[in-house]
């Protein structure tokens, strides 16, 4: 799969991005909403555990213009309506997770990089230093900024994979883009203890990249394979569990190709729902696993409760 992307585009969908590496991993006040007391969720999957760590979490208003373009104010109200959220606010989640294949402990996203990660792996009995392989689905703040802490490597003993296309977009960036700047503070000090993926290709035994290109230039997803079980990291194929599955149209302010992503977003989620394997999304609700089911012309994202409890 393979799109194109102006530069104006590129420049634009990146000034979009919803936080920057300052963002707090916390909720901000007057909404009353509280995080999630669990930062550590873990499932079986054949041989591997599966983690998901919330990194943070906090609301953001004016929710229609981020997920919902394309839509009518009529339409983007019922869909909330119709699934007992508000139309003016949405909650964020920033969700990485760790694989334990037996042999590696392979961890997808680094977060935020306001320290949330080291308090999700602790509680989950893991330090830094144990990761093997740290994975970056794509280079956007809020999975990038834990790479490094106080200047130093975070995963100090990690080897490094991303997507080539992802990588090498970024690193073409002149200086003063806010997401190159931070790919060049955070991942291109890595670089040399870097391998980098194509679609297909194989970070671990059981572990493999597929492509899903629009919301950045290399966005990936992966599948994990163990024992007979799958489950897919879908990282940020879509955004929101309700407007980006019931209208997978919708045009998401992030996403840099709004029409690659929109296609993206329909292929895998078609998938899902004919194969009724699970799925992990990087800013679905913390534990942020479920299954998608079809629903009218687009999808439902049904919450994990407890299957595959670890």
């Amino acid at each position: 799969m393979t799109i194109t992307l102006s530069r104006r585009a590129a420049l634009t969908g990146a000034a979009a991005l919803p936080l920057a590496a300052s963002a707090v991993p916390a909720l901000a006040d007057g909404h009353g909403a509280k995080a999630p007391a669990s930062h550590s969720r873990s499932f079986k999957l054949g041989e591997f555990t599966v983690t998901t760590l919330l990194d943070g979490s906090l609301p953001r208003d004016g929710a229609k213009a981020i997920f919902g373009g394309g839509a009518t104010d009529e339409e983007f109200a019922q869909v909330s309506a119709q699934n007992f959220i508000p139309a003016d606010m949405a909650q964020f989640f920033f969700t990485p997770t760790l694989v334990d294949t037996g042999r590696e402990k392979v961890l997808f996203d680094t977060g935020l990089g306001q320290g949330g990660i080291q308090k999700a792996l602790a509680e989950a009995g893991v330090t830094p230093d144990q990761i093997d392989v740290v994975v970056l689905t794509h280079m956007h703040p809020d999975h990038i900024g834990g790479m490094t802490t106080d200047g130093a490597a975070t995963f100090a003993n990690a080897r490094y994979v991303t997507g080539r296309t992802e990588y090498d977009f970024w690193a073409k960036m002149d200086a003063g883009n806010r997401v190159g700047d931070l790919v060049a503070q955070k991942v291109t000090p890595m670089a040399e203890k870097m391998s980098f993926i194509e679609d297909g290709g194989e970070v671990a035994s059981g572990i493999s990249a597929m492509a899903a290109f629009g919301h950045t230039p290399g966005h990936m997803t992966y599948m994990l394979d163990s024992g007979g079980q799958q489950l897919v990291l879908t990282a940020d194929l879509a955004n929101h569990y309700v407007w980006s599955f019931a209208h997978p149209e919708w045009e998401v302010k992030f996403d840099m190709d709004k029409e690659a992503a929109t296609a993206s977003r329909r292929q895998v989620l078609d998938m899902l729902a004919a194969t009724r394997v699970p799925m992990i999304g990087y800013h679905m609700p913390f534990p942020a696993a479920g299954f998608v089911e079809t629903r009218g012309s687009g999808f439902r994202f049904v919450p994990v409760s407890y299957q595959m409890m670890g």
